[in-house]
């Protein structure tokens, strides 16, 4: 069995993109303490206080979406196609 590299990239830009669509909706709607709370507690306490922003810019949420979905396509892609060489490289040995 081989993965299509396209189609691999296509679902990690999917399945990436709607964390970080999920990720703006939390900074959207929830308050600098919760955000402190719950990033604290997904970093295993590592205070995130001082980084967090209240303002950011829609350009700057859709340049990071557009980025986050194009970064993992290629690091999809590439999985796959590293799955598929060892795939191929592991028949040959076995035979």
């Amino acid at each position: 069995m081989s993965l299509s590299p396209k189609r691999f990239g296509f679902a990690c830009a999917s399945a990436a993109g709607l964390f970080y669509l999920g990720c703006v909706f939390l900074m959207a709607f929830a308050d600098a303490e919760n955000l402190a709370f719950f990033f604290n507690g997904l970093f295993h306490g590592l205070d995130l206080r001082p980084i967090l922003v209240d303002d950011i810019s829609i350009g700057v949420t859709v340049t990071g979406f557009v980025n986050t979905a194009i970064l993992s396509w290629l690091f999809g892609a590439l999985v796959a196609v590293a799955y598929n060489l060892s795939a191929r490289f592991g028949r040959r040995r076995s035979q």
